[in-house]
């Protein structure tokens, strides 16, 4: 008996016909046996769980760099939610919750620590440039598994890679995921910014309030039920044009009030001299980079890039403590 067969049986029965079925994977960049038990998209779920760059997600932050409290959001929490606002959309509208699942878990994968800030500083230092997508497809075909990568569907690379505004994903999975990524960090950012007394809800303008509710609770759940309203039975993921609409201004309120305020970001300055520091510093000490990254430059790769990698996958407290060894004599922390 065959479990894998009977489930991608199951799927051509009940998924939507604008699913992406598992039987018709793209497939992989290298060609692998089948599982007898998973379907391929659930594989690749499973082997980003079980990757070192998801684990390192706990330990880099989402926007608020080292908060006061135990209830911010860290990359990993962040991740988590898309992952549920995704598979809530997915599973209402038929699609493959296992594929959006693989693209939520993987989709920050190669994020910088300190947020966008260390995704700045190594783009501008850089020049290849740095795009937290495109490492995060690099991670997981590359850098894990010391060189041989995760070995994902071209499916999962594709949400992964598509996951920003300017992303356009093949599968309507990976669009779910894209629209899921936006809410969910619009939510989660709002109700962190109310926590760290940055914002209180009287301060979200009226015009937004009156279309998608006066609470973040309520604006989430206003967003989720909107997209699957408007996307169900259709070859395509959307909003309806007034929640769109609130969703972009609430944004722009965001950008204004929380992702540019001095008391939220003041310390991103920081961060980016840190990023840039230990960039120059590896850059001009290569022999001090770990084994599997010296192999990747034997084999062809740029030093630059190959030391973009190994700063970027730091988490925020091993940045800090390679900075702290570098730089800072001994007797001086005590």
């Amino acid at each position: 008996m065959n479990i894998r067969e009977d489930l991608e049986k199951w799927e051509e029965t009940h998924l939507s016909p604008y699913a992406a079925l598992s039987k018709r994977s793209c497939g992989r960049l290298k060609e692998e046996e089948p599982c007898d038990i998973r379907p391929v998209f659930q594989r690749d779920r499973d082997r980003i769980i079980h990757s070192k760059s998801f684990r390192r997600l706990k330990d880099k932050t989402q926007v608020f760099l080292s908060p006061m409290g135990d209830h911010y959001r860290t990359r990993l929490t962040h991740t988590l939610e898309v992952s549920q606002n995704a598979r809530t959309i997915a599973k209402a509208l038929q699609l493959n919750e296992e594929l959006v699942e693989a693209i939520a878990l993987g989709h920050d994968l190669g994020h910088t620590p300190f947020g966008h800030a260390g995704e700045r500083a190594l783009d501008r230092v850089c020049p290849y440039g740095f795009d937290h997508a495109q490492q995060s497809v690099r991670t997981v075909d590359l850098l894990e598994k010391d060189g041989q990568g995760l070995n994902l569907t071209f499916e999962v690379r594709d949400g992964i890679r598509n996951h920003q505004t300017k992303g356009r994903p093949m599968t309507l999975e990976g669009c779910v995921v894209r629209f899921s990524d936006k809410i969910a960090y619009i939510h989660h950012d709002m109700d962190d910014a109310i926590r760290a007394g940055i914002l209180t809800e009287k301060d979200v303008p009226r015009e937004i309030r009156e279309v998608i509710g006066g609470t973040t609770g309520e604006r989430l759940d206003h967003f989720i039920h909107d997209i699957v309203l408007n996307s169900r039975g259709k070859k395509e993921i959307s909003m309806s044009a007034p929640v769109y609409g609130a969703m972009q201004k609430l944004r722009a309120f965001m950008f204004e009030r929380v992702y540019q305020n001095p008391q939220a970001k003041g310390e991103e300055g920081k961060a980016e001299v840190l990023m840039e520091t230990l960039y120059d510093y590896y850059l001009h000490h290569l022999e001090l980079l770990p084994a599997e990254h010296r192999m990747l430059m034997g084999k062809g790769e740029p030093r630059e890039r190959v030391v973009c990698d190994y700063i970027g996958a730091m988490t925020d407290r091993f940045a800090i403590a390679k900075y702290e060894e570098i730089y800072i004599p001994r007797s001086w922390q005590y």
